[in-house]
C-alpha cells in the first residue's frame, strides 16, 4: 500500500516531455501510474519510443500506452524543427526493450479513472487529442480526476506557433476546447501552466550545461537528446533556454513553489484566420461564465532549478 498519489501522464516526447518525466519519476508524492502518448512534437510512432527508452534510461517500469497519431479534425505540423525528426535529437539511441502496452491509451484513462476514482491526478503535457476521445466515449471521466493540468496555451494571446496559439493547443484546438468545457461542465478548475509563464521562467544555458556535466544516467542522457533543441534555443532566444512541460511538473510535484496564480474563465478558440487555436481568458470577468482555469502567473525560479537538478542526479 502507497500513499502516493497516482499520477497519469499524457505526453508526445519531445525534449522537455523528457525533463517533465524524470521530474515526475523523482516525486516524492506521486506514483505514476501509466504514460499515454499522442502524436505532437513528432510522430506517433516516435513519441511511444521516446516514452520506453526514457523509463528504460530512468530505470522505472510504468505502462506506455500508444494513442492517437492525428489531432481530431484537421492535420497539424509537428515540431521536428526543434526536437529533431525523432523527437530525441536524432542521437540514433538503440530501441529499448519493452513494448507500448496493447490497450489504446484513451481506454487506459477511462479504465485509470474508476481504478483510482477521486484521486487521480492527470498531467496534459502535449496535445489533448487522447483525453477528448476518453471524453467521447465516457463523459462521466472529470468527475473522478482528483487534479487535472495541463501545459499549453499563451494566455494574453502571445503564441509561439501562431501569433495567438501555443504548440499544443494549436495542435488540437478541437481537443482543448472538449476538455476545457467538459472539465468545466463537471465543476472542476483546470490547472494551467501556459507559454508565456515558461517564457517568465527561463535558465541560463551556462547554469544547464553545468547541470548535464553530472556523472548519471539521466543528465548523460538528457545532455545527447536536448543537445540540438538547446543549440537552436540559444540561436533564437539568447542566454535562457525554456523547458515547457518542466514548469508544468514543477507546479504539479511541488505546488508549494507557486508565488502567483489566477483563477479565471477560459476558452479555445477554433476559429479565425489569426486566432485558431488561442486560449481566451476572460481577465475581466466579462462573459459570465464561471472560473475554470487556475493559471499559474509566478513560481520560485530557485525551488524550479532545484527540482530539474534533483532529476538529472546533479542534487
Amino acid at each position: 500500500m502507497t500513499n502516493k498519489l497516482p499520477l497519469l501522464i499524457d505526453t508526445d516526447p519531445g525534449v522537455d516531455d523528457a525533463l517533465a518525466l524524470l521530474m515526475a519519476f523523482d516525486s516524492p508524492h506521486h506514483e505514476v501510474v501509466a504514460l499515454t502518448i499522442a502524436a505532437g512534437n513528432v510522430g506517433l510512432r516516435h513519441t511511444v519510443a521516446n516514452a520506453l527508452k526514457l523509463c528504460e534510461v530512468a530505470g522505472v517500469d510504468v505502462p506506455v500506452y500508444a494513442g492517437c497519431d492525428a489531432p481530431l479534425l484537421h492535420p497539424a505540423p509537428d515540431a521536428s524543427y526543434v526536437h529533431g525528426r525523432d523527437g530525441f535529437g536524432d542521437i540514433d539511441y538503440p530501441p529499448a526493450t519493452k513494448q507500448a502496452e496493447a490497450e489504446h491509451a484513451a481506454l487506459a484513462m477511462i479504465r485509470l479513472s474508476h481504478a483510482h476514482a477521486g484521486a487521480l491526478v492527470v498531467c496534459m503535457l502535449g496535445p489533448l487529442t487522447n483525453l477528448a476521445v476518453a471524453l467521447k466515449l465516457d463523459p462521466s471521466l472529470p468527475q473522478r480526476v482528483g487534479r487535472m493540468l495541463v501545459m499549453g496555451g499563451a494566455v494574453t494571446g502571445q503564441g509561439n506557433t501562431t501569433p495567438m496559439a501555443e504548440f499544443n493547443i494549436g495542435f488540437d484546438p478541437e481537443a482543448a476546447h472538449l476538455v476545457f468545457d467538459a472539465f468545466a461542465a463537471a465543476g472542476k478548475v483546470v490547472e494551467v501552466a501556459d507559454w508565456e509563464a515558461v517564457i517568465r521562467h527561463g535558465f541560463l544555458h551556462t547554469d544547464v550545461e553545468r547541470w548535464l556535466l553530472a556523472d548519471h544516467p539521466r543528465a548523460k542522457f538528457y545532455e545527447a537528446i536536448s543537445r540540438r533543441t538547446r543549440e537552436w534555443s540559444a540561436g533564437l532566444r539568447g542566454e535562457r533556454w525554456h523547458a515547457a512541460d518542466a514548469l508544468a511538473m514543477a507546479l504539479l510535484v511541488a505546488p508549494e513553489g507557486v508565488r502567483e496564480r489566477a483563477v479565471r474563465p477560459l476558452r479555445v478558440e477554433l476559429t479565425g484566420a489569426e486566432t485558431r487555436g488561442a486560449t481566451v481568458v476572460d481577465w475581466n470577468r466579462r462573459s459570465g461564465r464561471p472560473d475554470n482555469a487556475e493559471i499559474l502567473m509566478a513560481y520560485d525560479q530557485a525551488a524550479f532549478e532545484a527540482l530539474i537538478r534533483k532529476a538529472l542526479g546533479d542534487g
